[in-house]
């Protein structure tokens, strides 16, 4: 186990124990983050992605360590508008290209009625499929195992799996069982809430490779 994954030329890096991802292409040095929090200034980013807008997702302070004069800086209406830079709105279904990345925004909500209020449908708030030379991440946000991940195509799947606030692992073992990615990478989870509890039950529920970047 470790923290970054390498996959034909792309490092995937979990930068905390919530949903702060780093991916990098190593031939061209191209740079996306995806919800960063808590991280070290950079000013490297080719594409920074907001899926929604709670604190450990949505940063201006994080977002500002990272950025670049170019950096093209990504998420909902709700979250861009508090941000500063190269700002585009992106909503559910939608497309945007960064030069050579094509981000495609996805739902993400809460279906279970115990947790609808931390992540409602209404919000429109999202994830991510991120298209870098073919090979395509799908970064889940934060969710529940909803309907539309049946259409989703990725060749990784980075996916909740702390319970509370989104699936727990067991319920994101069987969301990777409908997404069918080649690997799936259990996230949110050792920090805030989750445990190596839900890891092994993300284990046991996946049929496919599992990477733990602990």
């Amino acid at each position: 186990m470790g923290r970054t994954l390498d996959y034909e030329g792309i490092e995937l890096k979990w930068i905390n124990h919530q949903a702060a991802f780093r991916i990098f292409k190593i031939a061209g040095s191209r740079v996306v983050y995806i919800d960063p929090w808590e991280v070290e200034p950079t000013g490297d980013a080719d594409a920074i992605l907001i899926t929604h807008a709670h604190f450990d997702h949505l940063s201006p302070d994080d977002v500002e360590k990272l950025k670049a004069a170019d950096t093209t800086i990504i998420g909902p209406p709700d979250c861009v508008a508090k941000l500063k830079g190269n700002i585009k709105s992106i909503a559910p279904g939608q497309r945007i290209s960064a030069g050579d990345i094509h981000i495609e925004a996805v739902p993400a909500y809460n279906i279970k009625p115990e947790r609808q209020n931390f992540h409602p449908r209404k919000n429109n708030w999202v994830g991510y499929v991120v298209d870098i030379d073919g090979k395509r991440i799908y970064h889940a946000g934060d969710t529940d195992k909803i309907p539309e991940m049946s259409s989703i195509k990725c060749d990784i799947a980075l996916l909740p799996a702390g319970g509370t606030y989104t699936m727990d692992g067991a319920e994101a073992g069987e969301a990777a069982n409908v997404i069918k990615p080649k690997i799936a990478v259990p996230m949110h989870w050792g920090k805030v809430v989750g445990s190596k509890a839900d890891v092994d039950n993300f284990r046991k529920a996946a049929k496919m490779r599992v990477e733990v970047l602990e």
